[in-house]
């Protein structure tokens, strides 16, 4: 039983190791979204400042607008696909591999107790049915030991 106990403690903590690491890694996720939500804001911003400058005048400021426009939304792709990129897979794999073996050995250890509580019920059954027979041949090995005992103290 303290096998079961110490893997389920196990599993139980490996759980929250990569819950742990998964949270980090969302975390991390989140903020490259928010910094691509930032720079996409911003390009579209300078979008509509450069349709209106280009609209107002014919002059190089609406240009200098758009190029700054398309730079954030390049920004903004770049953030986005780094925040697609991270995972939290390869730095939990080695603990999803220590969880499995744990549950593993569990598996195993019920499968062992199963195994045993089977053996018992048919011992039991074998003794219900004949308890003499059953018996028996340990009475005979426990009265001939005492037997030769007697036997043996009498001749001293």
């Amino acid at each position: 039983m303290s096998r079961i106990s110490r893997n389920i403690s196990i599993i139980l903590r490996t759980e929250r190791l990569i819950a742990q690491r998964n949270m980090t890694v969302l975390a991390k996720r989140a903020g490259f979204f928010a910094a691509a939500g930032l720079a996409g804001g911003l390009a579209i911003i300078m979008l509509n400042v450069a349709g209106y400058l280009a609209l107002a005048s014919v002059m190089s400021k609406p240009l200098a607008a758009l190029v700054i426009a398309l730079i954030n939304l390049i920004v903004a792709l770049i953030l986005a696909a780094i925040a697609n990129s991270v995972s939290a897979e390869a730095d939990t794999a080695p603990v999803a591999e220590l969880r499995d073996m744990a549950i593993g050995d569990i598996e195993a250890e019920v499968q062992d107790i199963m195994s045993e509580a089977r053996e018992t019920v048919r011992d039991l059954r074998t003794v219900s049915r004949d308890p003499l027979g059953t018996l028996a041949p340990g009475l005979v090995t426990m009265i001939a030991s005492a037997v030769l005992k007697h036997l043996k103290n009498r001749k001293e």
